[in-house]
């Protein structure tokens, strides 16, 4: 007599398909498209929102509610589980990051969080990027910068901790469109599906330019970017990584970002593209 009866050594096939796998559920939601499999793939990508929120919320003051980023994070996400074209070649993931950090952005955008006075400041730094940038043909350092701007090297970092929140939420920067409107860059960037030759060559040469800008910049510069924006390291832990501070991290980041720019800056303006493009070539 069996000590174990082939029932419990053989789960029923239903037992075994309770917990969907992300495709599975994709396939049921593009057959389907019911709302039951939508709040699916909500929760399966929920921590895509958290995350986006985490990373965000420690670049904001008090006064902004984590949880207003959150919410504003999951309309984000069901935009990208309604939108997204799975031929696009683009993984959800990625398309979804995109579209969560957006609507976070849009929010902030319209509770009008950052103060004019840390545009203006942001703004001053970078004017005062570009003029040196085109004079040493490099970006230039902390130091120089700080005496460019006749400020102590300390406070010059200072103001790089008060610019900081709009050197994150560059993209959603507001700019006049035609016939007086305002839109943000959101607005201006066409879907990547649709392959168009001028702009494909466009983009090919704006990925050139900042490419070998990014090359200019400090080794630690460089580095921190690539573990935020590609590794998707919290600026906490890039702090770790280098024994440094997060504030440190913070400036660093901030430098970096403003330098880049008020290099494109330039280059909409006319004044290096061709130059930049020789050396590249």
């Amino acid at each position: 007599m069996s000590a174990n009866p082939p029932a419990l050594l053989d789960p029923p096939p239903a037992r075994r398909e309770s917990q969907p796998t992300p495709n599975g559920l994709w396939l049921r939601y593009h057959r389907d498209a019911d709302e039951t499999v939508e709040s699916e793939l909500v929760q399966q990508y929920l921590p895509l929102v958290k995350s986006a929120a985490g990373r965000l919320a420690m670049t904001l003051p008090p006064h902004v509610e984590l949880g207003d980023l959150h919410s504003a994070g999951l309309v984000g996400l069901l935009q990208a589980l309604r939108n997204y074209d799975p031929e696009s070649g683009t993984s959800f993931e990625t398309y979804a990051r995109s579209r969560i950090r957006g609507a976070m952005l849009d929010e902030l955008r319209r509770m009008d969080w950052v103060p004019r006075s840390v545009h203006d400041k942001a703004r001053r730094i970078e004017d005062k990027m570009a003029e040196l940038g085109q004079r040493l043909g490099a970006p230039p350092t902390e130091v120089q910068m700080a005496q460019a701007l006749n400020l102590p090297l300390d406070g010059y970092r200072r103001w790089l901790d008060e610019v900081r929140p709009s050197t994150f939420v560059c993209l959603d920067a507001v700019h006049p469109s035609e016939g007086g409107e305002t839109a943000n860059l959101h607005e201006f960037v066409e879907d990547e599906s649709q392959v168009n030759p001028t702009e494909e060559a466009s983009r090919s040469e704006l990925k050139q330019l900042i490419a070998h800008r990014l090359q200019q910049l400090s080794e630690i510069q460089r580095k921190v970017l690539a573990l935020y924006y590609v590794e998707d390291l919290h600026l906490r832990e890039i702090a770790e990584v280098f024994s440094l501070t997060e504030s440190r991290i913070c400036q660093i980041h901030a430098q970096a970002i403003l330098e880049l720019r008020s290099f494109l800056r330039r280059v909409e303006a006319g004044a290096e593209a061709g130059a930049v493009m020789r050396r590249v070539s």
